[in-house]
C-alpha cells in the first residue's frame, strides 16, 4: 500500500509533469471506484491543472481556478497504483475487465491510468469541488511530518489513548498518511512493542517515538523524491528493517523478524530490538505469550 513517502512523490511527479496541462479526456472503467457524481468526471475535460496537492494517502489534482476549480481526488488504498505515460495508449477501455480504474489524458498526449490488482477493490476515485468534500480528507488528523507539528503536539495526540501505539499510528484520523508499514517501520526504530499502549508512554518514550517518526518518514520521503512511478515500490522495500521481511534478521541485532497476523493482514517485529525477546502472539489471541 502506498503511504505518506510514496504518495509525497507521486504528488511531486505530477505537479512536475501534469501541472500546467489540460486535461482532454477522464474515463472511468471499474464504475465501483467512482465515489461521487456531481460534478460529473466530464467536468475535469478542458480544465488545465492547476496544482497537486498530497493530504495524507489522498492525491488531489485542481482543474481550474477559484470558484470554477474542480478536484480530481485519489485513494490509492491497498493495491492501487499510478501508472504513467509519455504517450497513453490507443488501445480501446473496456469496463470492468482489466486492472485499469481510471485513465486521464492531457493535451500532449501524456497521461496516467489508475490500477488495482486483485478481487478486493478499494481504490477509490473523487470529482468534487472542494477536496474537504471528501469523506476521508475531512477526517484527517495533523501531518506528521509537517514542521509546525511539534512533539508537544504529538504528546497531546497521545495523552488518554488507552490503545494499541500501532493502532494509533496507523489510525488517519489521528495522523494523516501513517500506514502498516511506515507504523511498523517508526516502531522498530523507537525499540517499542507494537501493543504498547499510547496512554502508559513516558516522556522520554513518547520523545523517542516522536524522534523515530520524524526521522523514518524523513529518510523515506527523501529515498521517494525525484523517483518516477514506476520504481517507488521497489525503492519503498529496499528502505525497509522489518516490514515484510518475516523470518529475515533484523539489521540492528540479528535476532528473526517476527509476524503477528491478523484476519486481513499483518505486522513484523523484532523481539529482541522491541519487546525484550518475547514473541509476540499471534493476534489470534492478542496478548503477549506467557
Amino acid at each position: 500500500m502506498p503511504e505518506l513517502p510514496e504518495v509525497d512523490a507521486l504528488t511531486a511527479f505530477l505537479r512536475e509533469r501534469a501541472v500546467g496541462h489540460v486535461i482532454t479526456s477522464a474515463a472511468v472503467t471499474a464504475i465501483s471506484a467512482l465515489k461521487t457524481f456531481d460534478p460529473p468526471l466530464g467536468a475535469l475535460v478542458g480544465g488545465t491543472i492547476t496544482a497537486a496537492t498530497r493530504h495524507g494517502k489522498f492525491v488531489d489534482l485542481r482543474a481550474g481556478e477559484g470558484d470554477a476549480a474542480v478536484h480530481l481526488v485519489f485513494h490509492l488504498a491497498r493495491a492501487g497504483w499510478l501508472r504513467w505515460f509519455e504517450e497513453v495508449p490507443k488501445t480501446v477501455l473496456k469496463p470492468g475487465k482489466g486492472p485499469i480504474a481510471l485513465r486521464v489524458k492531457l493535451d500532449d498526449g501524456s497521461g496516467f491510468d489508475l490500477t488495482e490488482a486483485g478481487t478486493k477493490k478499494s481504490l477509490a476515485v473523487y470529482v468534487v469541488r472542494d477536496p474537504q468534500d471528501v469523506p476521508g480528507i475531512a477526517r484527517l488528523g495533523p501531518d506528521p511530518t509537517d514542521p509546525s507539528f511539534t512533539l508537544e503536539d504529538f504528546q497531546a495526540v497521545l495523552d488518554g489513548r488507552r490503545t494499541q501505539i500501532k493502532g494509533v499510528l496507523r489510525d488517519q484520523s489521528v495522523f494523516a498518511g501513517i500506514g502498516n508499514a511506515y507504523s511498523d517501520e517508526i516502531l522498530h526504530a523507537a525499540r517499542m512493542s507494537p501493543y504498547a499502549l499510547a496512554a502508559k508512554l513516558t516522556p522520554e518514550q513518547v520523545a523517542t517515538l516522536f524522534a523515530a517518526l520524524r526521522e523514518t518518514l524523513a529518510e523515506a520521503v527523501q529515498t521517494a523524491s525525484g523517483r518516477p512511478p514506476a520504481d517507488l515500490k521497489d525503492a519503498k522495500r529496499r528502505g525497509m528493517q522489518v516490514h515484510g521481511r518475516t523470518g529475515q534478521a533484523c539489521p540492528v541485532c540479528g535476532d528473526t523478524v517476527r509476524e503477528v497476523r491478523f484476519a486481513d493482514s499483518s505486522f513484523q517485529y523484532c523481539p529482541t530490538c522491541q519487546t525484550g525477546g518475547k514473541p509476540l502472539a499471534d493476534r489470534v489471541l492478542s496478548r503477549l505469550l506467557k
